[in-house]
C-alpha cells in the first residue's frame, strides 16, 4: 500500500504536493494544493515540477497556492493501514501435518505395471534400460 500519491511526470518518484487541472475552454491551467482524491483528468505534481510548470503560449496559469508541502497521512490512511494489519493477523496458516507413514511402513501398492523403457534418446534426456529388473 502506498501512503502518498506520487508525481505523475514520467520517471519522477517524488511524492505529489499539488494538483494540476486544465480548463480547455478558458485556456487556463489551475495549480492548487493536492486534491483529496485522484481524479482521472487531473495531474498530481511534486514540488519541483509544480514550481517549474510551463503552459502553452496564450494560456494563463492560476496558482491557488504558492508553497506546496507534502500532505500528512490522513486518518483514512491510518485506518486503512490498521485494517490491513488486522486482516493479515486474522488469517492463520493451516498447521503442518507430518506424513502418516511410519518408519517401517510398507511401500504403496503398485496399481499399474509400466513397460520397461528401451534404450534411446529423447531430446536432451537419455533413457537407459536396466537389465537387472
Amino acid at each position: 500500500m502506498r501512503a502518498t500519491r506520487g508525481c505523475t511526470r514520467s520517471a519522477c518518484t517524488a511524492p505529489a504536493v499539488a494538483t494540476l487541472t486544465y480548463v480547455y475552454s478558458d485556456s487556463t491551467a489551475v495549480l492548487g494544493p493536492l486534491a483529496t482524491h485522484a481524479e482521472p483528468h487531473t495531474y498530481d505534481l511534486c514540488a519541483a515540477h509544480a514550481e517549474r510548470l510551463t503552459v502553452p503560449r496564450g494560456w494563463d496559469v492560476v496558482r491557488l497556492a504558492t508553497e506546496f508541502e507534502p500532505a500528512p497521512p490522513s486518518s483514512d490512511d491510518l485506518l486503512a493501514l490498521a485494517d490491513a494489519v488486522r486482516e493479515a493477523s486474522r488469517a492463520t496458516p493451516p498447521p503442518s501435518v507430518p506424513a502418516a507413514r511410519g518408519q517401517f511402513a510398507a511401500p504403496a501398492p503398485v496399481t499399474q505395471v509400466r513397460p520397461t523403457p528401451q534404450a534411446g534418446r529423447r531430446g536432451h534426456l537419455r533413457v537407459v534400460r536396466d537389465d537387472g529388473e
